[in-house]
């Protein structure tokens, strides 16, 4: 999914405020309501259990210490994005920070230096002051409760400090790199070094792209969720066909919200000619008998690790002749591309193998200018005209995951045991293609799967959706009863 950036938040990411974050349209607060509101208030402290990821998290720190010896490094969780005047999107945390932290609170930094870890944190406010019932962003009584120091302690097993302190303790001495781009607040302490912060963001990259067995419990069970928000819509396929995309996308983030924490990209929902747009998500337009439907949607945990699933289905339930050809075609494609993923391949390998069959299989509809062969000659490529994108990208508590390690360990690497990377080809026919038959114009279709690699193979996270064409039609059949 494309990325998009939205200005942070006018709320400081550093300490609270000696004035609360406030509205011009607030009522007045006079000093008696002040100070009643700061008397008669229970204490709520809490022991937390260990997180589960708790021992992880330090392992990991570890290691990124070891490849950084002597130096501190900073890695901050983020703030609050401004959607529209004083509101704000919903947090979730930066990837790296709460991959080697566990923690997810806004407005957190991560700091290791000489062996040791301490958590920067903005836990909530005491009582003696305003905040907790007039700040709109961080106050209890607007946002809910944030956890102690001591509760984010207890469950994280890491140090916490406030976040007030992290001026002091950045400005010591010392070789520092920062995982820039998270917090303009933390980027603004430190002088930006190109070379050191951009080494930071790779190997915090790459020490995820091999996933250890909770990782992949995590992804497993999203897909699963993911699974049952695919049967969902189907079940309320009568809607779907009154509403349209729009149906389809609330019908899916509906299960997300109730089984995650939310869904993993903007979901993509292109109903006949809307399925040529590779990143869809506008989801406004009908959902009309006789077209395909291309449903690509995922959910994240509440771990953040995310699915990233597709399905193109028929409208009328059953495919037309020509849609199972075209659909059976790129499943084809597919599985040649999950065949080709194994421990020791290229991860190129995978997209080679996909698109050798469908350059095949366009040739052989008389598309090519010229023979599947030379098409596929990385000097030409014509056949891409009809598939566009590549075939795989890794996954894990991104959507793309891992996106700033070294071509050599991603894109030019090879594939290990613990990787989990999708395997995604496509057709897309635009409606305005005078290259290709009418009846093909405004049809695309992808089938995407979430495939971890295993000592010997690979195995299928998102299995449990059906794949092929008659696999897909009862699938349909069952749930619309």
């Amino acid at each position: 999914m494309s990325e998009q950036t939205t200005p942070e938040s006018t709320a400081s990411a550093s300490a609270s405020a000696a004035e609360p974050a406030t509205e011009s349209h607030d009522p007045a607060v006079p000093a008696a309501y002040s100070a009643f509101m700061r008397t008669g208030w229970g204490d709520r402290e809490l022991d937390l259990p260990p997180h589960p990821v708790t021992d992880l998290a330090a392992a990991r720190r570890t290691r990124l210490a070891e490849a950084f010896p002597g130096e501190r490094l900073v890695l901050p969780s983020g703030t609050y994005k401004q959607r529209s005047n004083d509101t704000d999107y919903r947090f979730r945390s930066d990837t790296a920070h709460t991959y080697f932290s566990g923690n997810q609170t806004s407005d957190a930094v991560l700091v290791l230096e000489d062996g040791e870890a301490v958590l920067y944190a903005r836990p909530r406010s005491s009582r003696e002051s305003d905040e907790f019932f007039r700040d709109r962003v961080y106050g209890e009584l607007w946002a809910g409760r944030r956890p102690s120091a001591h509760e984010i302690s207890s469950s994280l097993g890491i140090e916490v400090r406030h976040i007030d302190s992290l001026p002091e303790a950045l400005s010591a001495s010392g070789k520092t790199r920062v995982h820039r781009g998270v917090s303009s607040y933390v980027d603004s302490l430190v002088a930006p070094d190109e070379t050191l912060d951009g080494d930071l963001a790779r190997v915090v990259s790459e020490m995820r792209l091999v996933k250890d067995s909770w990782e992949i419990g995590e992804l497993q069970e999203a897909c699963d969720i993911t699974t049952l928000g695919f049967e969902d819509c189907v079940r309320e396929w009568d809607n779907v066909l009154k509403h349209g995309e729009r149906w389809l996308e609330g019908t899916f983030f509906r299960r997300a919200r109730t089984m995650g924490n939310d869904i993993g990209y903007d979901s993509i929902v292109g109903g006949g000619k809307h399925a040529t747009t590779l990143h869809w998500i506008e989801n406004s337009g009908p959902i009309t008998p006789g077209e395909l439907v291309l449903l690509d949607m995922g959910v994240e945990g509440h771990n953040l690790y995310t699915a990233d699933v597709t399905r193109t289905l028929p409208v009328d339930g059953t495919f037309t002749t020509l849609q199972r050809e075209l659909y059976d075609l790129v499943l084809t494609s597919q599985q040649a591309g999950i065949d080709a993923v194994r421990p020791g391949l290229a991860f190129a390998d995978v997209h080679a193998a996909s698109m050798s069959v469908l350059a095949h299989g366009l040739e052989g509809m008389g598309l090519l200018p010229v023979s599947a062969q030379e098409a596929l000659d990385p000097e030409s490529k014509v056949y891409a005209r009809w598939t566009l994108h590549g075939t795989s990208h890794m996954l894990g508590m991104d959507v793309h995951d891992c996106g700033q390690a070294a071509p050599e360990a991603y894109a030019k690497g090879t594939l290990a045991a613990g990787m989990v990377l999708t395997v995604e080809p496509g057709l897309y026919f635009q409606e305005d293609d005078l290259l290709v038959p009418e009846e093909l114009r405004g049809i695309g279709i992808r089938i995407e799967d979430d495939i971890l690699v295993t000592d010997d193979g690979s195995t299928n996270l998102s299995a449990a959706l059906p794949r092929t064409s008659a696999d897909v039609e009862a699938w349909m059949g069952s749930l619309r009863l």
